[in-house]
């Protein structure tokens, strides 16, 4: 009876796996540049994570700090913790006129924070900055060939696992200023999930039950013949 059992508990954590995965993408569905997750078994039931990063919806605020990637790319920002890198266009200027996230981390242009002096800014297509009218440099737009070393740190940051000379220049940075790049989840379709999910793990439990009544039964039974 125990191996019996063991289907039915293993189903059981893979749909409470499942069902973490699509809580977190309901969860992040309005945080910007978020990327939903993809979430697979191996042979031997060990869960494994694949994020999807294809493009979220774009957002139009007008405000000259948020910033929008239209194709492929990573903003890169320092941390304490070293670069980490992110869709989440949503800048600011920290009090010494610093361009940062919102978690307070500078946004890199050639390798180093991006300090402004002026009141006009303006970033073009290809993420050239301009303050008053006049260049000051490029925002760091990169993204690597083997994005399975990307890993989430966060809600929208990611971390590079390998050596960060694998950065390479996007072939095609499109930018657009005062907008944002929204999450790629679909809260409709993470209901459907979720709903999906709840009613095979009710299920699991209800084999469960029964498997559990059998074996009650079956040591009852022993208990009498003896």
């Amino acid at each position: 009876m125990l191996l019996e059992m063991t289907r039915p508990v293993q189903g059981g954590l893979r749909q409470q796996r499942k069902l973490d995965v699509v809580s977190n993408h309901l969860a992040n569905a309005d945080t910007a540049g978020f990327k939903r997750d993809i979430l697979s078994f191996s042979e031997t039931l060990h869960s494994i994570i694949t994020t999807d990063l294809t493009q979220g919806p774009l957002k139009k605020t007008m405000n000259p700090l948020d910033l929008a990637l239209k194709d492929e790319g990573f903003f890169k920002l320092e941390t304490p913790q070293g670069p980490r890198y992110t869709r989440d266009g949503s800048f600011t200027l920290d009090s010494e006129g610093f361009i940062v996230n919102q978690s307070g981390f500078p946004v890199l242009m050639g390798g180093a924070p991006v300090q402004v002096d002026g009141d006009e800014i303006f970033v073009a297509e290809n993420a050239m900055v301009s303050v008053d009218g006049e260049e000051i440099g490029q925002l760091d737009i990169v993204t690597f060939e083997d994005k399975l070393n990307l890993y989430k740190d966060g809600s929208n940051l990611y971390l590079y696992r390998g050596d960060e000379a694998d950065e390479v220049v996007p072939q095609n940075i499109s930018l657009e200023q005062g907008a944002l790049e929204l999450s790629n989840v679909s809260p409709v379709m993470e209901m459907t999930s979720m709903i999906q999910v709840s009613r095979t793990y009710e299920t699991v439990e209800k084999m469960l039950r029964t498997f559990d009544e059998v074996d009650g039964l079956a040591v009852t039974s022993v208990g009498i013949v003896g």
